[in-house]
């Protein structure tokens, strides 16, 4: 009976309230990128954690980084919850994600000297598995070594860990809280990993003891934030708590769905909530989706609505489009609607936030992509064959630009006519409501819809 009311709630209600609002369910939700990552995802998650009385991060690594800006001040999270910025919440790291110790107690250091406050209110599952130093030079050793099929990593041994959890061969934060366990697994792991260090890359290796003492010492400093979050969250959730789960990158950047090899390591779309957290399926009420007003990707891989250099230039200038993580620089392009279509798809969203239109303020015409031309065929669904993408010619439908700033715009009634037209373009395109339009980087700049 309750499944009948959810599948009927969702037919009629779908750009209205959750479907926690019902009985049987509580109002949980998942947030997720559309695009390939970058689309302001940090921002979005600061101004919906006021509602939330838990945040999940639930897969990646610190590959990610969220950017908030509250009075000015900005702040780059990399594996915290975004949050950890509002008091009285509780963040969780959960078992879907990859922590590097020696990233996650820089990060924690730094928002310390800044006031913010790092207690109870951070919890790790003791179940996530581990980054060690082997990893992340690995994962730089194998992409200098591709010739053609270089895909952009990040250098921070993602992969590899993810590699490891798979082959299960990885080390868990558990693992690392007991000595002997953690003796017995690091020294099985280097036995191989030194192995095809040498005779593959011709790389020295790596000693045991140097990495067990460090790892014994970030075990000290990271043991009070170890927990079971699986337990706790499921009893958050009997208790009528508000949980809000946080993705990292993209979903045509997830390890399944994405525009693959050119993919994170790790499944980036709603379902992969439920698998790095340990929450059912049926207790997530609300799924939205970030996208920018237009289209970044950074690192390796087709990109169909990229723009002429001048064009990236300007907008990669104007929408400061440079890597959170690494600083590199992004690729721009006009907003593609079969990307952000299979997204609503595959996640099956509620919702849209649209981030940074305020950077379009400036041009006097703006695309937006509804298709790719291949062969005499026109994909209206993205395809998945890297050929098709490289090789397509974009379909696009052309829009005059509104001239006008948008910045201190606060109700949607108040944007220029064509920024008002923009979004309502895309609503029909995408068949999805936009909900939020974010007009600058600021944490109140932001238009409720």
């Amino acid at each position: 009976m309750f499944y009948r009311q959810v599948s009927e709630y969702r037919q009629k209600n779908i750009y209205n309230e959750p479907i926690g609002r019902i009985k049987g369910a509580m109002p949980n939700t998942i947030l997720v990128g559309t695009q390939w990552g970058d689309e302001g995802k940090g921002k979005i998650i600061d101004v919906l954690s006021r509602q939330a009385d838990i945040i999940v991060r639930f897969q990646g690594g610190n590959n990610a980084g969220h950017t908030i800006v509250v009075k000015g001040e900005k702040f780059i999270l990399h594996l915290i919850p975004s949050g950890i910025l509002h008091k009285d919440k509780v963040c969780v790291i959960g078992n879907g994600v990859v922590v590097d110790p020696q990233v996650l107690l820089e990060e924690i250091e730094s928002l310390e000297k800044r006031n913010i406050e790092i207690n109870s209110n951070l919890k790790i599952s003791d179940q996530a598995h581990l980054i060690f130093p082997y990893h992340k030079i690995i994962d730089k050793l194998r992409e200098s070594k591709k010739a053609t099929l270089k895909i952009g990593t990040t250098g921070r041994g993602i992969g590899p860990c993810y590699a490891d959890k798979v082959n299960r061969t990885g080390i868990r934060l558990i693992d690392l809280l007991d000595k002997d366990v953690f003796r017995k697994k690091l020294k099985t792991a280097l036995v191989e990993k030194n192995e095809i260090f040498r005779k593959i890359y011709r790389h020295e290796g790596f000693s045991f003891e140097e990495i067990y003492e460090k790892y014994l010492s970030y075990a000290r400093r990271i043991k009070k934030y170890a927990f079971d979050c699986t337990s706790f969250l499921n009893a958050e959730i009997k208790k009528g708590k508000d949980i809000l789960f946080e993705g990292a990158q993209g979903t045509s950047l997830d390890v399944d769905f994405g525009t693959y090899p050119y993919v994170t390591s790790s499944n980036t779309t709603a379902g992969g909530a439920c698998i790095g957290s340990g929450i059912s399926p049926v207790d997530i009420d609300k799924i939205i989706g970030v996208a920018k007003a237009y289209t970044t990707r950074v690192g390796k891989g087709p990109f169909p609505t990229q723009f002429p250099q001048g064009l990236m230039e300007e907008i990669r200038h104007k929408g400061g489009e440079f890597g959170a993580t690494t600083g590199r620089p992004r690729r721009c392009g006009w907003f593609d609607a079969v990307v952000v279509r299979r997204s609503i798809t595959v996640n099956h969203l509620a919702a849209l936030a649209i981030t940074k239109l305020d950077v379009l303020d400036g041009l006097k015409k703006i695309k937006i992509c509804t298709g790719y031309k291949y062969n005499g065929k026109i994909y209206r669904d993205f395809p998945a064959s890297i050929k098709v993408l490289e090789n397509s010619q974009v379909v696009y439908e052309e829009h005059s630009g509104w001239l006008k700033p948008t910045s201190s715009v606060t109700h949607f009634k108040d944007l220029p006519v064509n920024a008002r037209r923009y979004i309502k373009r895309l609503e029909e395109l995408l068949e999805t409501k936009v909900s939020m339009v974010s007009v600058g980087s600021e944490r109140e700049q932001i238009i409720k819809i």
